[in-house]
């Protein structure tokens, strides 16, 4: 076993990329495969798990009922692998998406050569994996627009546009401006809400003149990680 390594920090890149940046798992799917690359210059060994949101477990805590195939492998330069991901039938939740991670830890090899007081590092890439029922109502491209926003005081002492997600989908949103009068407010970090939860946005110190903003612009990524831009306009600004 490899992940005790996974919690170094380094300034550098890791070379085992992940092809995306999410994984949607449709329940009605056998399996769904995913693809790594070593795009370094050295061999690499790469671990593989899904954990149920805590950033601190590993393999052997893992709680979430999906297997991954192979778990464990040697990744030459330069070459891919593909992961085999397959659901083990443990109930779920039917009327709304659910949120795992998956992990891929790289450790480089040790340089026979190398000083023995050089440290090295295993770094791990996280990504999301969301397991998304049959049946579902409405789409996951279309939930966006589903979402409802007002501005809410902060627990910082400032304001926030807090957003309501009424659907079975997570939503991720990349950036989001809201316009009240002749204000515009605008928040750049971006977040993700969850299904029939709120999420909140800060926006800063300065005071919005109503509760609901007339409009809102906002970017979300879509099921292939691609950034989309969207609007919102309140009831009272038609």
């Amino acid at each position: 076993m490899i992940a005790a390594c996974a919690w170094g920090a380094a300034s550098a890149d890791a070379s085992v990329v992940i092809n995306g940046t999410r994984v949607i798992y449709p329940s009605d799917e056998r399996e769904v495969t995913i693809k790594v690359t070593n795009e370094g210059n050295l061999p690499a060994l790469v671990q593989t798990w899904l954990d149920d949101g805590d950033t601190r477990s590993l393999p052997q805590d893992t709680k979430a009922p999906f297997t991954i195939a192979p778990p464990l492998f040697r990744l030459d330069s330069k070459k891919g692998q593909t992961l085999r991901v397959l659901y083990t039938q443990e109930p779920l939740a039917t009327d709304k998406e659910t949120l795992f991670w998956l992990n891929v830890l790289e450790v480089p090899p040790r340089n026979a050569d190398a000083d023995r007081n050089l440290l090295q590092f295993a770094f791990r890439s996280r990504i999301k994996f969301i397991f998304r029922p049959a049946g579902l109502p409405g789409s996951a491209r279309d939930a966006p627009a589903q979402v409802t926003w007002k501005f809410v005081h902060s627990d910082s002492g400032g304001y926030a546009l807090q957003a309501a997600n009424p659907t079975p989908y997570h939503v991720t949103f990349t950036k989001i401006s809201a316009v009240a009068g002749a204000s515009r407010w605008t928040n750049e970090r971006g977040g993700m809400v969850v299904p029939g939860a709120t999420a909140e946005f800060d926006i800063g110190a300065a005071a919005p003149s109503s509760d609901e903003p007339a409009e809102v612009d906002y970017t979300f990524l879509d099921d292939y990680g691609a950034a989309v831009s969207g609007r919102y306009q309140s009831r009272a600004s038609h």
